[in-house]
C-alpha cells in the first residue's frame, strides 16, 4: 500500500509529524511519498497515482491542497489539524493519538464522508476577439469578486437557463456544501450538512435589499456573465486560488464535479461537533 502526504511546510510541528509517520508507516511495510512544495527539498512532483490514503497535516487550506492534487480519483483523505481551524480535518494532535488515528484510517474503521465537487470553467476573450477558457476543480468554492480596477462588479446569474436577476455588488461565492462554512458563510449564506450535493449561492454585499442566498439541485448549472453595458475586471478565485487570465472575462460556469472527494471523519456528528465548535465556541469530549 501507498500513503501520500501533504503536509503544511510552513509549520514545523506538521513536518516533524509527518517524518515520524513516514518511519511509522515503512516499519509496516507501506509505500510513503510527499507532496512537492517551494519549501520542500523534492525537486519533482511525485506521482499520486496507487495510493491508497492522502493524509493532510495542516489545517483547511492544506486539506483543500490535497483535495487538488487528488482531485477526482477519490483516494480518502484523512486531515490532521495543526492549523487555526481545523474545520474539515478529522483530529488534531491534542485531540486523539495521531498513530491511533491513522491506524484506524488504514484499518478502514473511519467514516467515508462523500463531499462533492464542483467543475468550474472561466470564458474569456483576448483584445483581439479571441476566446479562451479555463478549467478548475474545486472542493470549497468559487469566488467571482470586484478586483483593484473597480469600485463593483455587474453580472447576471442564471441557472439552468432561468434567469434569476442582475446584480451589481461586490461580487457573488458559488459554493459546495463543504465551502458553505467558508466564504460564502462569511457573505452571509446559510450552514449546509455536507450530504446536501447541490450549490449554494451567495451574492457579496449586493447594492439592493432584495438579493438572497440560495441552493440549488445537484444537477443545475449556475452561469455568471458579466455586464457589458458595465464593463470591469473581476477576481476569480477557486478554493482561495486565484485563476490567472490576461484575457477579458464574459463568463464563469458551475456545475457539480464529475467525481467526489472523500473525506476520512469519526462519523456524521463530527460535522455538527466541528459547527459547535468553531463558530459556537462549544467544546465537546471525544
Amino acid at each position: 500500500m501507498k500513503v501520500f502526504l501533504v503536509p503544511n511546510y510552513y509549520k514545523n510541528e506538521a513536518v516533524e509529524s509527518g517524518l515520524a509517520l513516514e518511519l511509522w508507516l515503512g516499519r509496516r511495510g507501506y509505500d510513503v511519498a510527499w507532496a512537492a512544495d517551494q519549501r520542500s527539498a523534492i525537486a519533482s512532483v511525485p506521482d499520486i497515482e496507487g495510493s491508497d490514503l492522502v493524509i493532510s497535516l495542516g489545517g483547511d487550506g492544506t486539506l483543500l491542497r490535497a483535495a487538488r492534487i487528488v482531485g477526482y480519483q477519490e483516494i480518502p483523505i484523512l486531515g490532521l489539524s495543526y492549523g487555526h481551524v481545523g474545520f474539515l480535518t478529522a483530529a488534531s494532535p491534542d485531540e486523539r493519538d495521531v498513530l491511533g488515528v491513522v491506524s484506524d484510517a488504514l484499518a478502514g474503521e473511519m467514516h467515508v464522508s462523500r463531499r462533492a465537487t464542483l467543475a468550474v470553467e472561466v470564458f474569456s476573450h483576448t483584445d483581439g476577439g479571441e476566446e479562451e477558457s479555463i478549467d478548475t476543480f474545486a472542493l470549497n468554492d468559487m469566488a467571482l469578486a470586484r478586483g483593484p480596477l473597480s469600485d463593483m462588479v455587474e453580472f447576471d446569474v442564471t441557472v439552468s437557463g432561468h434567469h434569476i436577476d442582475r446584480l451589481r455588488g461586490d461580487g457573488v461565492v458559488v459554493s459546495t456544501a463543504t465551502g458553505s462554512t467558508g466564504y460564502a458563510l462569511s457573505a452571509g449564506g446559510p450552514i449546509v450538512s455536507p450530504d446536501y450535493a447541490g450549490m449554494v449561492c451567495v451574492p457579496i454585499a449586493p447594492h439592493t435589499i432584495q438579493a438572497r442566498a440560495f441552493l440549488t439541485s445537484p444537477s443545475d448549472v449556475v452561469e455568471i456573465t458579466m455586464s457589458r453595458e458595465r464593463p470591469s475586471v473581476p477576481a476569480i478565485a477557486v478554493d482561495g486560488q486565484f485563476v490567472a487570465t490576461d484575457s477579458i472575462v464574459d463568463r464563469v460556469v458551475a456545475r457539480r464535479g464529475p467525481g467526489d472527494v472523500l473525506l476520512l471523519d469519526y462519523g456524521p456528528e463530527s460535522f455538527y461537533n466541528s459547527v459547535s465548535r468553531v463558530f459556537y465556541g462549544v467544546h465537546h469530549d471525544r
